[in-house]
């Protein structure tokens, strides 16, 4: 996938729109220092713009495989253009979020807001909430996540119980604190 042309033809729709973007997934999390493997881009943006960038996508020959209320992806069916994800918040969700992100650094000279890394932790304790098959490559992410410094782990319990995960809470920071000799 051509992800650095595909990664600036999206940052100047959003800038020149006035889109709150973040990036969110795989990226946000290789912008964190944890790399994985990846074959799509996933940002998160409030969802009062949802017409408007789909409508973006499209024009650009993308097509919308699925789309619900909080989330969408898009594939290309020239396969380097490949596959793009958004996640749609509003209300008080969208301004906290977009409030904390930070600008990183995310492939070669590219730099774009991130969201925090306490909030990719509770995307990722809701993804597991709604699809236990997930589980696994989420709580791997979550692990790198956790040995971030000055990661705030009482705001990362909050969102493990908000979404009903805290035995998985429980197992990862148990598993954390034994290592540091806890």
């Amino acid at each position: 996938m051509k992800f650095k042309e595909i990664f600036q033809l999206l940052v100047d729709f959003f800038e020149r729109e006035g889109i709150d973007y973040a990036l969110i997934g795989a990226f946000a999390l290789k912008a964190y220092g944890y790399m994985r493997a990846t074959q799509d881009i996933d940002f998160i943006v409030r969802h009062e713009d949802r017409t408007k960038i789909v409508a973006n996508l499209e024009s650009l020959g993308f097509e919308t495989s699925y789309s619900s209320t909080g989330y969408s992806n898009h594939v290309h069916p020239l396969s380097g253009l490949g596959r793009i994800d958004f996640v749609y918040v509003r209300g008080d969700t969208a301004e906290s979020i977009f409030k904390e992100t930070r600008r990183l650094l995310v492939l070669g000279n590219l730099t774009m807001p991130v969201v925090k890394a306490e909030h990719i932790v509770a995307l990722k304790a809701f993804a597991m909430k709604n699809d236990p098959d997930r589980a696994l490559k989420e709580m791997a992410d979550i692990k790198e996540l956790l040995s971030l410094p000055g990661i705030d782990l009482h705001e990362v319990r909050k969102y493990f119980e908000k979404y009903g995960q805290i035995e998985r809470y429980h197992d990862i920071v148990g598993e954390k604190r034994k290592k540091q000799g806890y």
